[in-house]
């Protein structure tokens, strides 16, 4: 499948896969951003895409972002849909800072994959389900 795509600057790599192992791609920051503790910023990542219909774009932070940068994504998951694909739709991580960070541009910050839309679900009302029954949330792993 191809998907078009459009750098804002060129001072990012390309994108692609890291190892060939895994079906994230990398994103990176596209410009140096100083975040002091407590600050909000969508950081900009220097593109944007054209997803075939039916199809939209998971982000999420990589595992050592919050190590590395000390930021959280305030939305955890941001989804990109295919309407969202203009020449000024760039892409944005917005993150909340835990503590004084720099992000250089280049940086890699957060990833994606390509998913299919969920299918139509319909939902049917019942008084009871005929799973078993687990115990209710937090009730794993007790002994």
């Amino acid at each position: 499948m191809k998907i078009r795509i459009k750098y804002f600057n060129d001072k990012i790599e390309k994108l692609r896969y890291i190892d060939g192992k895994s079906d994230w791609i990398d994103l990176r920051a596209a410009e140096d951003v100083v975040l002091k503790k407590g600050e909000f910023r969508a950081i900009p990542l220097g593109i944007a895409m054209q997803l075939p219909e039916g199809y939209e774009a998971h982000v999420v932070p990589r595992s050592s972002t919050f190590k590395n940068f000390g930021i959280i994504q305030t939305n955890h998951m941001g989804v990109v849909d295919e309407s969202y694909c203009g020449d000024n739709d760039q892409w944005f991580m917005p993150v909340l800072a835990v503590r004084d960070t720099e992000i250089h541009t280049g940086d890699r910050i957060c990833q994606f994959r390509i998913m299919e839309h969920q299918p139509k679900l319909e939902f049917e009302e019942m008084e009871h389900l005929d799973g078993e029954d687990r115990g209710g949330l937090g009730s794993t792993g007790r002994n």
